[in-house]
């Protein structure tokens, strides 16, 4: 490993042209490389950011030997082949949300991973957001008493397109891989792994889920009630409710920048611990100081956390009828 940790994108899309604004955020941290399987977009990709290298394929970039970490940003059902290539070739992986399409390809890279000894998280910003970090430190200090119970939402209104990524099922379409994972991967930080997941929700033409309600039972009375949608906006908040007390994290959660702290008999306390750059540097830096460190895994977002989400969005997936693959010839 460099003393600089050298990164490269594997798809140049939206969600990686807003993380790449923060690697200024990241110290000992430079991406270097880029790929697309349109070289066009990759060279461009490359210009506007100032990278080193455009590579016009996926296995291209993973062979360069000049690349410690890839970042990778394709749509969900591509994470899966192009993260069994990445560790086979001993490159640390930061996996973008949600971590593959199906439960049974999560649990074959988190396999490899563990077996190679190579870094891979799944790319969960949200856990490492400042107020996050606090309403967690919070809690392990026993500010609510013990938690009970999280209610979450997330939810957008997009016009229904198939051939769009959000509704097209080769692409890994649907409201539960796309902002499902961060209502039940908030509520697994919190709750753990529940022992029964009930989901209702509805479908679109193409397959793929348009919203669904999930009421996740982690025994003697602990729940989570989560919310997520393609059809209609949500306001994206989430509520803690513990025995002593309850916080509010205001919209929107999954990068919030405050959140209020009601313990009883006391007035509500409101927090303010605003993220750095856009919120990405965060993962960034944990990513970067744990592959720095030697690590295989990250603490705050470890890879059975993931297993337990991809589990939970597979299961509901399966109750509303929605049948999710991973993607073959990627490379």
């Amino acid at each position: 490993m460099s003393a600089e940790i050298r990164w490269g994108v594997i798809g140049p899309g939206r969600i990686a042209e807003n993380v790449m604004h923060d690697f200024a955020h990241v110290p000992g941290a430079r991406a270097v490389a880029v790929a697309s399987r349109s070289p066009e977009r990759a060279d461009a990709f490359a210009s506007r950011h100032g990278l080193d290298r455009a590579h016009g394929s996926y296995a291209a970039i993973i062979a360069d030997p000049d690349v410690d970490v890839l970042y990778l940003a394709t749509p969900h059902p591509q994470h899966h082949a192009l993260a069994l290539a990445a560790l086979r070739a001993g490159k640390a992986l930061l996996v973008e949300k949600s971590f593959t399409a199906t439960t049974a390809g999560a649990h074959e890279v988190v396999d490899l991973a563990r077996e190679t000894g190579v870094f891979a998280m799944e790319a969960m910003w949200t856990r490492f957001q400042p107020a996050v970090v606090a309403v967690r430190e919070l809690i392990a200090d026993g500010a609510i008493g013990e938690v009970r119970s999280v209610q979450a939402d997330l939810g957008v209104a997009r016009e229904y397109d198939p051939l769009d990524r959000l509704f097209a099922m080769e692409l890994g379409g649907g409201a539960l891989l796309d902002l499902g994972v961060y209502v039940v991967s908030f509520a697994q930080m919190l709750l753990g792994t529940p022992e029964r997941v009930l989901a209702a929700g509805s479908v679109f033409p193409s397959g793929a889920d348009a919203d669904a309600a999930l009421l996740l039972d982690f025994g003697d009375g602990r729940t989570a009630a989560l919310t997520t949608s393609l059809r209609n906006a949500l306001p994206g908040q989430a509520r803690v409710f513990g025995t002593t007390g309850w916080i509010d994290v205001l919209p929107r959660f999954h990068h919030p920048a405050t959140f209020v702290l009601h313990r009883t008999g006391a007035e509500p306390e409101t927090i303010t611990k605003p993220p750095a750059g856009t919120g990405y540097a965060h993962e960034l830096i944990e990513v970067t100081d744990c592959l720095r460190a030697g690590r295989a895994e990250s603490a705050v977002m470890p890879l059975a956390d993931t297993l337990v989400v991809q589990d939970v969005l597979g299961q509901a997936a399966e109750q509303l009828g929605v049948r999710h693959a991973e993607a073959v010839d990627v490379l």
